[in-house]
């Protein structure tokens, strides 16, 4: 059945609705309709929020809950699913976050607000966030029971609104909640897609794809505002009209256009004392369905116009692996840029009535290059809609705009075919080219090298094919631009930006990525909060920093006992996890050895396997050696075309079924690949995890946020010196954080070196042998050349350095094997991993942006 959210109200849809709606006002929504032409004050519609509620709070929500399941869902306490509860549950909390937000922010118009634009919001389940956050965690597991239904099970029946592919879309959900919890007044834009990341399964180990349906039975946390829609052009043609004093006004008239509708998901903040709002675009045909082709018997050519418009949030990341599907992600990425930013200006202008002060009272962080159309975008509505002067337009757009790199991969900065720009947006292709023009005419007045330069400061890239470069061009459209760690913004300004850094040296800033402990800590692993707030205070909730008061207790041989036994809860419930999903059978008391992230060969999950292969032959040739049990757990998603990252799900696979049937090995050794990994998966990993497998090529990755989120919890890393794994081990001790390998001078100088593939496996017996059992078929008998692409590569390429550090990653995976018998320092480390890690709050990330950056006064 699908239901349709229409309210919040138990009594009187409309009222409530309305009362619902206007709580967003408060984020300047007066009047932002497309249609709309007159600008509208601020607090003009604003509704008198409901009374006080005097009951008590568990009765209170128990009515409610009853309430909504019978006068919103249709549904009676008897037939209700544990969906239906999930749904009744989560539009009671809504009307309680609606009245925080009438509470402390109605009638407000901030004076600087931020808008964050992601192409991905990985915010997973909101059941937890909402109730954690309003403090009502207790009262809704009270009130439910009483209800005769268990807040687990309620929980359980939430989908996963997996809206991104990993840590950035990860990022941006915890930089939402952040700013709700320090009341930046923000807002977040992105795509409302229909599937978000798909659904992994495994069939005979290799990965199937199939959709995320996370909005089949509708989604109880969103408002649909039918009234803020906006038309997205694409195609067409340019013309030119002329005006007074030689002024020439181009006009854009595109050939097809795409109605961009908002849904608003509330963020609520810590104990409730602010809410943002996260605005979601969905892509809707403003063609009618063609009736008389339909009734000609054209079924589907009636309606292909709306296929192609709706398709745009159809599926989150269409493979670009075809020239539709390049042209697809393209579209999507115009799409919400151009409704996000039309959505903004019209509530700058009804604010505040002109766009010369937009800098002074907007800030617009571009996330990665995927918005990064915003540049000519902005300019285009500011020279045709608002008669701008170039000079001015550009003085705006480049004050306003600040653009965050999260890679240094040359594939993973996106750049366009110069024709597929021209034939879909033309206009913009007009700007790109002048801005380019300026940009290069400035070098060669300032005498900025030769054509060299010129070549690598250009917006177009003429190399490889004529591309417009988008990380360019959100560089010199930015006012700043960061990095994400402090070692990948060092690099930015030494590699991919190099000659634009020695133009603008002051533009580039570092900010460290951080997460929410709201959720990584207080939901994730309630056992490891409730011990922290009884030994130090209930101020650990409010204050990450507080869990430096935890320090001490490291040496404390009771509390070390206690801490151990609450990892021992969460392991076993991750045991069942495993056998749940899996079959496999593992032993709790073992070395929980954990890698979940994105499956991708920078991170290296082949060297982890590769290290497997290793282990398991040593323990072959001396199964009666005193071995340390360990469990060797992976979890993560390869995109649908990549395919080396399959060929390694599908190693992990074979060999989990070679070692975890073997009898020499019992449980010594277990592999597991847990399918369909999510936010909520993660939620069950983490806080079970001893090991932290952060092993990803020295200079490749940007930070990284699972390392952060594993160290909060205590599992100790295995990593590289590389992202933020550095700054966790400035901020947790050398002496308490494994590291191998090379760094990333070190990666940079091997590189250069001759066969150096070659030389490290010729050095490595262990290797060698390891790699032969893989390449020769021994995990895969039935197909005995099945790796042969991976090793041949590894042989002959070794573009990440596998062969090269895997001799130092295996030192180091036997000291853990030390370390790990000796329960009283592993678990002293441990504690000090986790009372040390406040500094990673992603409270701490947001200020930085806030004082930094956008230049925003904290709430």
């Amino acid at each position: 059945m699908h239901y349709r959210f229409e309210s919040a109200a138990t009594k009187g849809v409309g009222p409530v609705l309305n009362e619902a709606l206007s709580v967003l006002v408060r984020n300047g929504d007066a009047d932002t309709s497309a249609s709309s032409s007159k600008p509208a004050k601020a607090a003009a519609t604003y509704v008198k929020p409901r009374q006080a509620d005097d009951r008590d709070p568990v009765v209170a929500l128990r009515e409610d809950i009853r309430a909504k399941l019978i006068y919103v869902l249709g549904k009676t306490p008897e037939s209700a699913r544990d969906r239906d509860w999930f749904a009744a549950t989560a539009l009671a909390l809504r009307d309680r976050i609606v009245d925080a937000c009438h509470e402390g922010q109605a009638g407000t118009v901030p004076d600087k607000r931020v808008y964050y634009l992601s192409l991905e919001f990985l915010i997973g389940r909101l059941l937890s966030d909402a109730m954690n956050n309003l403090g009502l965690v207790e009262a809704t597991k009270q009130a439910l029971r009483d209800l005769g239904v268990d807040l687990s099970e309620v929980e359980g029946a939430e989908p996963d609104a997996a809206l991104g592919n990993g840590g950035l879309g990860r990022l941006a959900a915890c930089f939402m909640e952040s700013m709700a919890s320090l009341s930046i007044p923000a807002i977040g834009y992105g795509i409302r897609y229909d599937h978000g990341i798909f659904r992994q399964s495994l069939e005979d180990g290799w990965q199937r794809e199939a959709p995320e349906t996370w909005l089949a039975e509708g989604n109880p946390w969103e408002f649909a505002r039918q009234e803020s829609t906006y038309k997205i052009g694409f195609g067409g043609h340019v013309t030119m009209t002329s005006h007074g004093d030689h002024h020439i006004r181009r006009h854009w008239h595109p050939a097809e256009t795409v109605n961009a509708v908002a849904y608003d998901i509330p963020v609520v903040g810590w104990r409730g004392r602010h809410v943002n709002m996260l605005r979601l675009w969905k892509a809707e045909s403003d063609a009618p369905v063609e009736l008389a082709r339909f009734n000609a018997g054209d079924h589907v050519g009636a309606v292909a116009g709306r296929a192609r418009a709706e398709a745009i949030s159809r599926v989150l990341y269409p493979s670009d692996s075809s020239a539709e599907g390049q042209e697809l992600r393209l579209r999507q990425e115009y799409f919400f840029t151009s409704a996000s930013l039309q959505d903004l200006v019209r509530r700058h202008i009804a604010e505040r009535g002109s766009l010369r002060t937009l800098p002074d009272h907007a800030a617009i962080q571009l996330n990665d290059t995927h918005p990064a159309i915003a540049v000519p975008e902005l300019m285009r509505i500011l020279l045709e809609e608002h008669d701008f002067l170039w000079e001015d337009a550009w003085q705006i757009t480049s004050n306003t705009l600040h653009y965050t790199n999260h890679t240094l991969l040359p594939e993973a900065l996106e750049t366009w075919p110069v024709e597929l720009m021209e034939r879909l947006l033309p206009r913009h292709m007009q700007i790109i080219y002048l801005i380019n023009w300026l940009h290069l005419e400035e070098q060669s007045k300032n005498a900025r090298g030769g054509a060299a330069h010129i070549a690598a400061v250009s917006l177009i890239d003429e190399s490889h094919g004529r591309r417009v470069r988008m990380g360019p061009l959100a560089f010199h459209g930015s006012r700043r631009v960061n990095g994400v760690s402090a070692l990948h913004s060092d690099l930015l300004k030494s590699t991919v930006f190099k000659d634009l850094h020695e133009i603008e040296p002051e533009k580039i800033v570092n900010k460290t990525n951080g997460i929410t402990f709201r959720r990584w800590l207080h939901n994730a692993n309630p056992e490891l909060t409730a011990l922290a707030v009884e030994t130090v205070g209930k101020g650990v909730l409010d204050d990450p920093t507080e869990l430096l008061k935890l320090v001490p207790y490291a040496d404390d041989p009771e509390f070390r006992t206690r801490y151990a036994a609450m990892r021992k809860v969460r392991k076993k419930r991750l045991a069942q996890v495993i056998a749940e999903r899996t079959g496999i059978a593992v032993d709790p008391t073992a070395l929980f050895d954990v890698q979940i992230k994105r499956i991708h060969e920078y991170k290296r999950q082949l060297l982890n396997l590769v290290e497997t292969v290793a282990l398991y032959q040593a323990i072959k040739k001396a199964p009666n050696k005193d071995w340390t049990p360990r469990v060797k757990i992976f979890a993560g998603k390869a995109a649908p075309s990549y395919v080396q990252a399959k060929l390694i799900i599908k190693l992990a696979g074979d060999i989990a079924k070679v070692v975890n049937e073997d009898p020499d090995i019992g449980n010594k050794l277990k592999v597991v690949f847990l399918p369909n990994y999510s936010v909520s998966l993660a939620e069950v990993i983490i806080p079970a995890a001893d090991l932290s497998e952060q092993i990803s090529t020295a200079g490749m990755e940007a930070s990284g946020t699972g390392n952060m989120k594993l160290a909060l919890n205590g599992a100790l890393t295995i990593g590289t010196l590389d992202g933020a794994n550095i700054e966790i081990k400035d901020h947790v001790g050398a002496e308490n954080i494994f590291i191998f390998g090379l760094d990333a001078e070190g990666v940079l100088a091997r590189v250069d070196e001759p066969a150096y593939a070659n030389k490290a496996i010729a050095a490595s017996p262990r290797l060698a042998a390891a790699l032969d059992a893989i390449g020769n078929g021994f995990f895969s008998p039935d197909e005995p050349r099945r790796f042969a692409p991976l090793i041949d590569e590894l042989r002959h390429r070794d573009r990440y350095l596998t062969t090269v550090d895997f001799d130092d990653y295996w030192r180091v995976q036997r000291e853990i094997d030390a370390a790990w018998r000796r329960p009283a320092q592993w678990w002293r480390t441990a504690i000090l991993n986790t009372a040390r890690m406040a500094w990673f709050s992603s409270d701490r990330s947001m200020r930085e942006y806030a004082e930094e950056i956008w230049q925003v006064k904290l709430g």
